[in-house]
């Protein structure tokens, strides 16, 4: 949508006070005061269509500019809908609850943790979709962990940790596939350069987990609690390795490289069939569980919790989280204050060591302030493109920086897209499991300091020696 001739672009002060507000009421009234998110989300709405209007925009202007801002992320937004579909045939047809049978048998507290960030890691790489990975894999990780008394915001930690590690190194990633292509880079370049901070961040990362399950692992293992979990499961699903098969078809699918609505939505429609013939599921009430979510009553404080949920409508407290959080993106980018800040913080920067480090805060920052990591993964890449050649930096250099602010970044919020679905997913709150989502803070860390001390900061000079060398060696 094109500018209103009319409007003027802001001054400055009048970004920095505007952007100051919407900051204030979103951190202030979530941990001052403890306010529901959806009420603050609309009041920073009203903030920034105040903005837009004391700058001449136009109230058409501004209702489009908060229809398009949500219109650029529709993909997300029907992602929600699936995950909601998903999770709830999944546990109607027992593969969920199967995962949590046979995982208290095989995994130990000890080795849990760093277990599950592999497992975790490996199901997204092969998805391609840390919101896969955490409501489906994630779901039954979070079953197994408590079950084993490990607290539910440390199990959420690692799962996200490890999601966002496979969704960021997926070459089937949307995110993954987006920052090359605002940065102007080759995809396996763009994965190549993450090498070298996400590695030493996710090993970081495993020794965290492997140290906490050691704690873990000298508690007394609560015997009688996972007899009574399984008990409560296996008394009420026919857990035949079957009930696999929805789970087995979303990965063959993803590996064979079809894209993650088509390969999710093979699985919720396999799934179907596996509840009604091995659970007795009748026909109407398996599609209902669709819309509804699963619903089951064990007994069980701890089963009855992690199988009750799922379905679309399981999902709309936080789908309409987002919509509210997108309209506000779509406002904030319509009346350009995010540009004139970051306009003013390249002119201050001369030494190509801080550009990544800037580009990583500006896309985390964006990420608080407009809810949706596509939104800040793409203003970002569009604000610093033409900074990072002038400044004898290779694309690959921007386009990690992108991924680093922008993805990891986006599920560490409660009112973002991302961390209102992880929280819906996993049942804890973003708050609670941010500090133990420890690659998702590290990684953005690494990008900071990493370039700063000379190293991975990818240079054009560097790239050319590079393609000598390989010249001469083929001569």
């Amino acid at each position: 949508m094109e500018n209103d001739t009319t409007a003027k672009k802001p001054s400055l002060l009048f970004a920095l006070t505007f952007t100051f507000l919407i900051a204030l009421t979103l951190m202030g009234g979530l941990l001052v005061f403890n306010a529901n998110m959806h009420a603050l989300l609309f009041i920073c709405i009203i903030i920034a269509a105040a903005a837009s209007k004391i700058l001449g925009h136009c109230w058409s202007d501004i209702e489009h500019s908060m229809v398009h801002g949500v219109s650029k992320a529709i993909g997300a937004l029907f992602f929600f809908f699936l995950i909601g579909m998903a999770m709830g045939t999944w546990l109607q047809s027992g593969t969920v609850p199967a995962l949590i049978y046979y995982g208290l048998d095989i995994l130990s507290p000890k080795f849990f943790l760093p277990a599950g960030l592999v497992i975790s890691s490996i199901a997204a790489i092969a998805t391609g979709s840390s919101w896969s990975t955490a409501g489906t894999v994630g779901v039954a990780l979070m079953g197994i962990g408590m079950g084993m008394g490990i607290p539910a915001p440390l199990i959420a930690g690692m799962v996200i940790s490890g999601a966002f590690f496979g969704d960021k190194m997926s070459p089937l990633s949307d995110t993954t596939n987006l920052s090359p292509a605002i940065a102007g880079a080759n995809l396996y370049d763009h994965i190549t350069a993450m090498l070298y901070t996400t590695i030493p961040a996710y090993v970081c990362a495993l020794a965290a987990y492997c140290v906490m399950g050691i704690k873990y692992a000298n508690s007394s293992l609560d015997v009688e609690k996972i007899s009574q979990i399984q008990n409560a499961i296996g008394s009420s699903f026919n857990l035949n390795l079957v009930v696999f098969l929805p789970l087995v078809i979303v990965l063959v699918l993803s590996l064979a490289k079809f894209p993650a609505i088509p390969s999710l939505t093979a699985g919720i429609v396999s799934s179907i069939p596996v509840a009604m013939f091995l659970q007795g599921v009748p026909f109407v009430e398996a599609l209902s569980v669709l819309n509804y979510g699963f619903t089951f009553s064990s007994g069980i404080e701890v089963v009855d919790t992690l199988l009750n949920r799922g379905g679309i409508q399981g999902m709309m407290w936080t789908f309409s989280l987002a919509i509210l959080a997108l309209s506000l993106g779509g406002i904030l980018t319509e009346s350009r204050i995010m540009d004139v800040i970051i306009e003013r913080m390249l002119v201050r920067i001369h030494n190509p060591k801080y550009l990544p480090g800037l580009t990583i805060v500006t896309t985390t920052v964006l990420n608080a302030i407009m809810g949706e990591q596509y939104m800040s993964i793409v203003l970002s890449g569009q604000l610093y493109k033409d900074a990072y050649p002038k400044a004898g930096l290779q694309p690959r250099m921007l386009s990690r920086a992108l991924e680093e602010g922008g993805t990891l970044t986006s599920g560490l919020y409660p009112w973002t897209t991302c961390g209102a679905f992880m929280s819906g997913a996993l049942g804890v709150s973003a708050a609670q499991y941010a500090p133990y989502a420890i690659l998702n803070w590290l990684n953005p860390l690494f990008g900071i300091i990493f370039p700063i001390l000379g190293y991975s900061l990818l240079t054009v000079e560097m790239q050319k020696k590079k393609s000598i060398n390989a010249c001469a060696k083929s001569s």
